[in-house]
């Protein structure tokens, strides 16, 4: 889903197949924002261009709230020429040049400038080159980008550098910032401004939100206990063909025994609604699963497929099942873990 401009009088907007306000708590989910509380109005979304700029002005407002407290700061060594000892002489390179006046000193400098705040500043600065349509939205952000521009300096990041980063009791609140700037970046285009083509205001991958969204949902549930004890969630597991270590599968989910580690399931989320699963799906979950030594293997549709599939291979059992998201979400990942687990075996 997103917004892709042709030229200056028209775009294409990929309309999502979800209901907005799904949308919504799939991120609130996927994203680990359960503590954000971010949805307060959320139901007044009516189009996808509300979507973006809700985000966008829960961000900006975050910043300003942060903003009246004091941005975190921190020391960072520093080495300057200066007319005044300050911190540590490099002695040895004013000796090597006793006709400068100034001298060089090694410090620490306690300051807002550090990427903690830079990434907030480079990410409303992204924002504000989409072109937001609503003025109260614009305003909300200039005003950020500006509380932040003049002490923070412009550097550009990426999503990646939004993710495992350390906190502190005096930045923990920046997580969940962070996490939203995660959203924006990787839904933008490149970082750097070369080449011949312009940054598309934002385009949601949604095959990833939604893989996001079992995957971290299964997590939380798994915390709370919800899962059945002896199954731990792993997402994303690597795992090498060769011993050369040049091909490897990626899987999105597996469902291990927390006391032997064995793969009980291994699970591939398919952001789409076929008839019935392809060949290629179904080929790449029973390599997964002869792979990992698993005789549960599963793939994970957003809708009930017209013709699922549930049979054995080889001592595999596959089939498919719904993680439903339209409607109650809940609902819909309860109906799905119930189906997994009764049907498990």
């Amino acid at each position: 889903m997103g917004y892709l401009p042709i030229s200056a009088d028209w775009g294409i907007r990929l309309q999502p197949k979800v209901e907005l306000q799904n949308l919504f708590g799939m991120l609130e989910v996927a994203y680990q924002l359960k503590s954000f509380q971010f949805l307060e109005g959320w139901n007044q979304c009516d189009v996808l261009d509300d979507f973006y700029e809700r985000l966008a002005s829960i961000l900006a407002r975050r910043v300003l709230d942060r903003a009246r407290t004091g941005f975190y700061r921190t020391y960072v060594p520093r080495t300057s020429q200066l007319s005044y000892v300050r911190g540590r002489i490099d002695t040895r390179h004013h000796l090597q040049r006793p006709w400068k006046t100034s001298i060089q000193c090694h410090y620490k400098e306690h300051t807002a400038d550090v990427p903690d705040n830079q990434i907030l500043l480079w990410t409303l600065r992204q924002i504000a080159r989409t072109g937001i349509g609503k003025e109260t939205v614009r305003a909300t952000v200039r005003k950020a980008y500006h509380a932040l521009q003049g002490t923070v300096s412009l550097e550009p990041y990426t999503a990646q550098d939004c993710i495992k980063r350390l906190y502190n009791r005096l930045n923990d609140d920046y997580q969940p910032l962070h996490t939203l700037c995660r959203f924006f970046l990787e839904q933008s285009g490149p970082s750097h401004e070369r080449g011949d083509r312009k940054t598309l205001p934002f385009l949601v991958d949604m095959a990833r939100l939604y893989e996001l969204f079992v995957a971290e949902w299964l997590k939380a549930h798994q915390a709370q206990e919800l899962l059945p004890r002896h199954l731990k969630v792993k997402t994303q597991e690597r795992v090498y063909l060769d011993q050369g270590r040049s091909l490897s599968f990626n899987i999105d989910l597996v469902l291990e025994s927390q006391e032997t580690g064995k793969t009980s399931y291994v699970l591939d989320t398919k952001y789409k609604t076929p008839q019935s699963p392809s060949a290629a799906d179904v080929a790449q979950i029973i390599a997964y699963a002869t792979v990992k030594g698993c005789s549960e293997a599963v793939l994970i549709y957003p809708e009930p497929l017209s013709c699922p599939l549930d049979f054995r291979v080889q001592g595999i059992h596959v089939r498919t099942l719904t993680f439903a998201i339209a409607g109650d979400l809940e609902q819909g990942g309860q109906a799905f873990l119930s189906n997994l687990l009764r049907q498990g075996g």
